[in-house]
């Protein structure tokens, strides 16, 4: 387990400040392959399985994790895909938060 993944979200306001392109290029690197950034905005992975019984459970994984940190992804699932896609709304951009719950996904799943 990494150091982001031994790390839990903290809780953001309207007005929590936003990662800059230098932070996200250096969380990014802090994460398994997968990971990819738009910008400074989103935070994205998709993830492969056998069947749709697999993606769905995983999807379930991601959910309860989520809930526990108080920090709720976009999940799509579909036949033997899932597709998850982390910002920090309140933010309105990337925050550590959205690399913390990455990690923790990656530990998870992998």
């Amino acid at each position: 387990m990494t150091d982001l993944a031994r790390q839990h979200c903290e809780v953001c306001t309207p007005g929590t400040p936003t990662l800059s392109a230098a932070e996200v290029a250096q969380l990014r690197d802090e994460l398994q392959a997968g990971w990819e950034a738009d910008g400074v905005s989103r935070l994205h992975r998709h993830f492969r399985f056998k069947d749709f019984a697999a993606a769905f459970a995983a999807a379930t994984r991601v959910a309860l994790i989520a809930e526990a940190e108080g920090h709720h992804p976009d999940l799509a699932v579909g036949w033997g895909r899932l597709d998850i896609e982390l910002t920090t709304h309140a933010a309105k951009g990337l925050t550590r938060n959205d690399f913390i719950l990455a990690a923790r996904i990656d530990a998870a799943l992998t």
